[in-house]
């Protein structure tokens, strides 16, 4: 959603302006154009994406930045908030956000049935999951409505949804018992990967591909990080050595990766979720790899906003529109794919896709932003 800032440019009129460029917007925007490239498989620019040096992608740092902005909005209201209206400004978020979901998801089909008739290629209607749409479509447009049937690489706005959906909960366990929140969530993060617990999908037998349960705890460590107070001070304190341990996870990240280092299933101990990279479930290998690069990273935006302003600019500008920017992406990297396979993919291709993609992203976010200036 678009975020704006209220500053009172003239006596007795507020103005609503757009926030400045800030951390937690840049590295949202460079998450999104990640997202947008890895969503269209072999295009040739995905091999600079940070995904393929380490064991993470960017739907770790999105759903992590998604914590940090709710610990934010949490914040931001008023001690004297009764909990039932704290929980129903944090869970109307969830409501815009199952929204959107149903509206790309609707769009997807058209968009992949529209491919299959204009390329005279049935092929086409199996893709990304949506072949159930098509032969079930009764049961199956049901599953989407109640998120339990999910189209490929259109799966992560749903874990969004539920995790704003707990939003209400976690506010309310920070406002009332503090510590007992990050514990809570590693202890159903831990239980989940022991017992490999994980929703079913509905028609079509499954689970979710991105599991609540486990990805909860990224999420939760966002918004403990998002804060001020004892873990802030404490990050300030030791901020030195910690980006010195971020760094060496990184690297041994980056080894791990170049190495191809995967264990063998059958030699992995019990439970054998917690000794490999699995997407699905969070494992630790993906979630210290991630805590690592936010250690590394964390705090560079300021000394890049000094030496690369405009680029800061543009993608913290994504990153400030990030659910309409996240939308239109979604859908473009499902065009770039059609594109890719109704032509032979090649560098000029890809780059054309890469080319129109971020400057249709940008677009969004441009027309977002001059939409609100123009209300006043």
């Amino acid at each position: 959603m678009t975020d704006v800032a209220v500053s009172a440019a003239l006596p007795g009129r507020k103005v609503k302006t757009t926030r400045a460029p800030n951390e937690i917007d840049f590295w949202r925007g460079i998450a999104l154009v990640s997202i947008f490239m890895n969503h269209i498989p072999g295009l040739w620019y995905e091999r600079f994406t940070h995904k393929n040096f380490g064991y993470t992608d960017s739907a770790e740092l999105f759903v992590l930045l998604a914590g940090w902005s709710l610990r934010i909005l949490v914040d931001s209201q008023p001690r004297s908030l009764t909990p039932l209206r704290l929980s129903l400004r944090l869970g109307g978020r969830a409501v815009s956000l199952y929204a959107a979901q149903l509206v790309i998801t609707t769009i997807a089909i058209a968009l992949t049935a529209t491919a299959a008739l204009l390329l005279n290629n049935a092929l086409i209607l199996q893709w990304n999951n949506t072949a159930a749409v098509f032969e079930e479509p009764v049961t199956t447009h049901i599953g989407i409505v109640i998120l339990s049937h999910q189209l490929g690489y259109f799966d992560i706005l749903p874990l969004y949804v539920v995790l704003m959906m707990m939003g209400p909960i976690i506010g309310l366990i920070y406002r009332y018992v503090p510590t007992a929140l990050l514990p809570l969530s590693f202890a159903i993060w831990t239980a989940t990967l022991t017992f490999g617990v994980n929703i079913p999908t509905w028609p079509v037998e499954g689970r979710w591909y991105f599991n609540p349960l486990a990805w909860q705890l990224i999420f939760v460590t966002g918004f403990v990080l998002g804060g001020s107070g004892a873990v802030k001070s404490s990050i300030e304190r030791w901020r030195v050595p910690l980006r010195v341990v971020g760094g060496i996870i990184v690297l041994l990240g980056y080894i791990g990766t170049i190495e191809l280092w995967y264990p063998e299933p059958l030699e992995v101990p019990e439970p054998f979720l917690f000794f490999v990279a699995d997407k699905t479930f969070l494992t630790p290998l993906r979630y210290f790899h991630a805590l690592g690069l936010v250690a590394f990273f964390g705090g560079s935006f300021w000394l890049l906003i000094k030496y690369l302003r405009p680029i800061c600019r543009f993608f913290s500008m994504l990153g400030r529109n990030s659910l309409y920017v996240f939308c239109v992406g979604s859908l473009l990297s499902l065009s770039g794919q059609i594109v890719r396979f109704a032509i032979a993919p090649s560098l000029l291709i890809d780059t054309i896709v890469v080319i129109v993609g971020i400057s249709a992203m940008s677009a969004t976010a441009w027309v977002s932003e001059w939409r609100i200036r123009l209300r006043d």
